[in-house]
């Protein structure tokens, strides 16, 4: 296909003509997350929980269901081992399926380090090893949304090899083609395709660009491996976190320091102690991102991160071949930023 948005509407429509090739029509129901991301056609917004995206195209959007994401620093609760959160946040799961009736549930859709609209928010403990196991003792597909997190941006090639579990489906983009060309794609269990070879044979979707040449995504790949950039990733990513640490690891308006690889983001709060978000009239991640560019920083950030209208955060996603010295500019220029930002508000 020619993107995320792409990836997902086609990805949902095999996960339901699945079904259909193998004899169960009845299920008809998506479960998501809220405060996700999944691209912004109908299909993709719908499967979204990001709520002011979808608040002036709700009567256009076929009805999803979502439940908590695995949100770590809002949602677990003082004293809850990360394994205790990863048992519970999973559950949340199981219980929605037993809602609906799991019978009429096509897929559960995710993010597996959550994007834009959360801010690098990684899984807690076996938390996808449990929803594999939820998916599979009901039937239902899972999917899960790479465009932003996959592709080495993690520092694997596919985000969920650290999580030890594999999809049925999932939708690929910006980090196949490295912006070389506007392309993204649908990878699918074996499964899935025996089920359309030996049904009927087609699957029922199409744009007029899809199937095409993927000779940029090819070489993008191939520079990866041949340079050795996974490897790079793993080690400047660890120096971002170590950096962003020491500069923001006690600064009172930042909540919580997060990500993988070279995937980063700061929550920032107007209070640490009770992690009091900023007035969102404020727009506090929009000041950040016009000082950042001020000093030739470009940075991914975003408001209402908690709910659709509270909370902002701000995403690093430098790229893969970025050395030292420009991590530590990064966060230099992102420090200097910050403050800058702050002293507008106070």
């Amino acid at each position: 296909m020619s993107g995320g948005s792409e990836a997902i509407e086609a990805a949902l429509k095999m996960a339901r003509q699945y079904f259909v090739e193998i004899g169960e029509p009845q299920r008809r129901h998506i479960v998501a997350r809220r405060q996700s991301y999944h691209g912004n056609t109908l299909g993709a917004l719908a499967a979204g929980g990001n709520a002011w995206r979808r608040a002036q195209f709700e009567p256009l959007l076929i009805k999803t269901h979502h439940i908590d994401p695995c949100y770590a620093y809002r949602l677990q609760r003082e004293g809850e081992s990360d394994a205790d959160y990863a048992a519970r946040a999973a559950q949340a799961l199981e219980d929605k399926l037993i809602e609906i009736g799991p019978n009429s549930v096509i897929a559960f859709m995710a993010e597996t380090v959550v994007g834009a609209t959360l801010g690098a928010a990684p899984p807690v403990g076996d938390y996808f090893k449990r929803i594999r196991a939820i998916c599979d003792r009901y039937g239902v597909l899972l999917i899960l949304d790479e465009v932003m997190c996959g592709m080495g941006r993690t520092g694997t090639l596919h985000a969920c090899e650290q999580e030890g579990v594999a999809p049925d489906l999932m939708a690929v983009a910006k980090g196949l083609g490295g912006g070389y060309q506007p392309i993204g794609a649908v990878l699918m269990a074996r499964r899935i395709f025996e089920a359309f070879a030996n049904g009927s044979g087609a699957f029922q979707h199409g744009h007029t660009y899809m199937g095409h040449p993927m000779a940029a995504a090819l070489a993008v790949q191939d520079v990866i491996r041949r340079d050795g950039l996974l490897a790079n990733v793993v080690a400047m990513g660890g120096r971002l976190q170590r950096r962003l640490e020491e500069r923001f690891g006690q600064n009172p308006f930042v909540g919580d320091i997060r990500g993988r690889g070279l995937f980063w983001a700061l929550e920032l709060v107007s209070d640490r102690a009770s992690k009091e978000p900023f007035d969102p009239a404020l727009k506090l991640h929009a000041r950040v991102k016009r000082e950042a560019m001020a000093r030739g920083l470009m940075v991914y950030p975003m408001g209402g991160a908690i709910d659709g209208v509270e909370g902002d955060h701000v995403l690093l996603a430098p790229p893969f071949i970025v050395e030292a010295a420009q991590v530590d500019a990064i966060v230099e220029r992102l420090g200097s930023s910050l403050e800058a930002a702050l002293a507008g508000v106070r």
